[in-house]
């Protein structure tokens, strides 16, 4: 997946002021949802991360409907895209939509509200214990579409929603809601709050949802969502036999968040001699563990998410991503945000950090070899190729979802991103791989396309009122705060008993 040499002359893409530019948005939103439309991306450099397929440094991709149809230098030459409409897409890098494999997408309007948190206790005790209580249905919904929103303007086209504060079905149904209304390829995925009054209605109540929206039928699907152990929430909410038993009965995956340490390394020992791991299983983390149980892990399938800045910033048992444990176990990693409420929420920030984190301690390593007893040889570095991998194709088949995105292989949806590659920061264009992953941020996100539909176009977000959405967040985290601050004051007067 190397860029092939030499890389063609950089060319202005169009831009939002280009006359051509909006008269060409309205052709495609006036199609968009017909299966017969067709739209050809020509001049593009095209990055598949389909390894079959590798890297275009100039060519051509052909939407149909709501898939990618081919893939080549010049798809006009034989007539493949014949009656298509036309987008130039010289100048840009064409690539899939990243995959966000973990998010808790309902704190979105307490964005950065414990930038500094120390550890995963303070994250529990603000987010967790004080803050999600309070949340109503209709906070659910804004800070799921928010974050969704948010996701989708930097190039995120699936993200998995671990919604772990349905109190009650119309909470459930409020985030499903904000999924659906984003345009976002959305995964719910459902469990219990850890504190505070709920109706005890999941997991029963996924069964509903399911059928209610369609289950894998739609942009939003399900899974089931747990905890590793009992030590933070209690055993209602830790995955075993009895929840695995709904996800089958459901046909859904599961994630387990909070997988570190020795007690999660002692639980997925339990889950191999159950037979629960594989492949429709991902854990989330997977910081500290042991060998033991990464050996489970690679020998059943079991699919990893890493949350880099998470892991790192508020410190989850060792704080260092496990990628090289789960490159030694033979899985190859999804990546995720995790939580808005201390971290960024972009892809580009999880795969720098991550590069950069593996190849510190590949050198380290070596250097500290080389200290002790004179040992010497190159550092097991990571490449840039690998960590855009993780976040698309790999990130697809951590959701359950490699045989629908995470590469713009024909045959899968249209999840696409044109990001330019002649703007101040990316010029001119060397490495279109590295370019994606060290030099674009999300300024450079012109185009995004989810399921075929346009989402983004010129660097702007379609179907989105800033001023409603921004009044909306402000007034609901309002809401969270004086409700949070006034259940606080009536449990130190005894009033909360």
């Amino acid at each position: 997946m190397h860029p092939v040499h030499p890389v063609h002359p950089v060319h202005p893409v169009h831009r939002p002021t280009d006359t051509a530019r909006p008269a060409l948005l309205d052709l495609l939103r006036r199609t968009d949802g017909d299966p017969g439309r067709r739209i050809l991306f020509t001049g593009a450099t095209v990055v598949t991360m389909d390894p079959a397929l590798g890297t275009l440094a100039t060519g051509d991709l052909l939407v149909a409907g709501s898939t990618v149809a081919a893939v080549g230098p010049d798809l006009r030459a034989g007539g493949e895209a014949a009656d298509a409409v036309v987008v130039d897409a010289s100048g840009t890098i064409l690539a899939p939509g990243f995959v966000d494999t973990h998010r808790h997408a309902w704190q979105g309007q307490l964005r950065r509200i414990i930038p500094d948190v120390d550890d995963l206790a303070g994250y529990v005790g603000t987010t967790l214990a004080r803050y999600a209580p309070v949340y109503r249905p209709e906070d659910m919904y804004v800070g799921t579409k928010l974050a969704a929103l948010g996701a989708v303007d930097a190039g995120i086209t699936t993200m998995l929603d671990f919604s772990h504060n349905s109190r009650t079905a119309e909470h459930s149904d409020a985030a499903v809601q904000a999924l659906l209304d984003s345009g976002i390829r959305g995964i719910h995925a459902a469990m219990g709050p850890h504190f505070g009054d709920w109706d005890r209605q999941w997991p029963a109540d996924l069964g509903r949802l399911v059928d209610r929206y369609g289950g894998g039928t739609g942009l939003v699907t399900f899974r089931l969502a747990a905890l590793a152990t009992a030590e933070i929430a209690g055993p209602a909410l830790a995955f075993g036999p009895g929840l695995a038993r709904v996800a089958a009965e459901l046909g859904v995956g599961v994630s387990v968040d909070a997988v570190f340490g020795r007690s999660s390394s002692a639980a997925v020992l339990d889950w191999e001699r159950a037979g629960l791991l594989g492949e429709r299983l991902t854990l989330i983390h997977a910081t500290g563990l042991t060998g033991e149980a990464w050996r489970a892990i690679g020998a059943s399938g079991t699919r990893v998410s890493l949350a880099p800045t998470s892991e790192a910033q508020i410190g989850l048992e060792d704080a260092v991503p496990a990628v090289d444990e789960a490159l030694a176990a033979g899985v190859r990693p999804g990546l995720s945000i995790d939580v808005e409420v201390a971290l960024a929420g972009d892809m580009f920030t999880q795969m720098r950090a991550l590069h950069a984190i593996q190849r510190m301690r590949a050198v380290n390593a070596v250097h500290a070899a080389r200290d002790v007893d004179g040992a010497d040889g190159p550092p097991d570095r990571i490449t840039t190729a690998d960590v855009l991998d993780f976040a698309t194709r790999q990130g697809a088949a951590t959701v359950g979802l490699g045989a629908t995105t995470g590469t713009l292989t024909p045959g899968k949806q249209a999840d696409l991103l044109m990001i330019t590659a002649d703007e101040i920061n990316n010029l001119p264009l060397n490495d279109p791989i590295g370019t994606v992953v060290l030099g674009a941020d999300a300024r450079n996100i012109d185009t995004v396309l989810i399921a075929g539909r346009v989402r983004k176009w010129s660097g702007h977000l379609l179907d989105v009122d800033l001023p409603a959405l921004r009044a909306e967040a402000t007034a609901s985290r309002d809401h969270v705060h004086r409700a949070a601050a006034a259940a606080a004051a009536a449990d130190a007067t005894g009033g909360g008993r």
